[in-house]
């Protein structure tokens, strides 16, 4: 049975678990697939593909350069999956203490090339997606790797992550920048509200019938995820991008 009802994204997830298989071999212990492939909503063309990577151990440079260049060839020889591929690569051991340690993380993601971050607890909501929703490409069930979580510490940590988006949205000018920045934060409201997470797309649905002040600009944002151009002019609606996310983050907090 394929794992998502896209052949191209089958192709490129089989690709991928040859390629980290042959960089990793048994240092890869098990290979995730989350996001809008597995919550719904996934727009050809436009949506990224998001995995999670287990593995043994931290990546040595070795491995890093590996996987860099192994990256970069899937872009060169599929141009179509360029900014369109998020892949993490945690240890077994960062996968257990996430909770009360920091760990070392190789990632790609849209608009940044492969690089090593150091993640705290704020990364807990990706691994809680991963452990309820995740579909197993290869390995153990995610349960049995990733350190269990409870709804209260997910959406606790939702609460904490929305605040950063103050600062964040200051640095939102593309229209399709500010098109997450919307339906990002209507899909953290969604979530604390209604205790679960869902597509970007639901979630946007959900808040124009529950925000009817700020329905256009949720239409808009739906929109400009789909067309956005860089010859319009983005600066006219970076203040109500702004007024919206600042308006959101308060409710959510409060």
């Amino acid at each position: 049975m394929q794992p998502t009802a896209y052949p191209d994204v089958n192709a490129l997830l089989d690709r991928l678990l040859a390629q980290m298989q042959t960089v990793l071999g048994q240092k890869l212990v098990g290979l995730y697939l989350s996001g809008s492939l597995v919550t719904g909503d996934f727009d050809e063309g436009i949506s990224d593909v998001d995995l999670l990577a287990a593995v043994g151990g931290d990546l040595d440079e070795a491995e890093f350069n590996a996987l860099k260049t192994m990256h970069d060839g899937v872009v060169t020889n599929d141009p179509q999956w360029d900014n369109r591929i998020e892949i993490a690569y945690l240890s077994l051991h960062g996968l257990r203490t996430f909770k009360t340690q920091t760990s070392k993380i190789g990632i790609i993601s849209p608009g940044e090339p492969f690089h090593i971050i150091t993640a705290d607890r704020l990364w807990l909501p990706n691994w809680y997606m991963v452990r309820e929703k995740g579909v197993t490409l290869f390995g153990p069930a995610p349960q049995s790797i990733i350190e269990p979580i409870s709804k209260e510490e997910f959406i606790q940590v939702i609460k904490e992550h929305v605040r950063g988006w103050r600062e964040w949205v200051k640095d939102m000018y593309y229209r399709g920048s500010q098109a997450y920045a919307i339906l990002t934060l209507c899909r953290a409201l969604y979530t604390v509200r209604n205790g679960e997470q869902v597509s970007k797309r639901k979630a946007a649905l959900w808040a124009q019938n529950e925000l009817p002040a700020w329905s256009a600009l949720i239409e808009k944002a739906l929109l400009w995820r789909q067309t956005s151009k860089e010859d319009a002019d983005h600066a006219t609606t970076i203040p109500e991008t702004q007024r919206f996310v600042n308006f959101v983050i308060d409710l959510i907090l409060s």
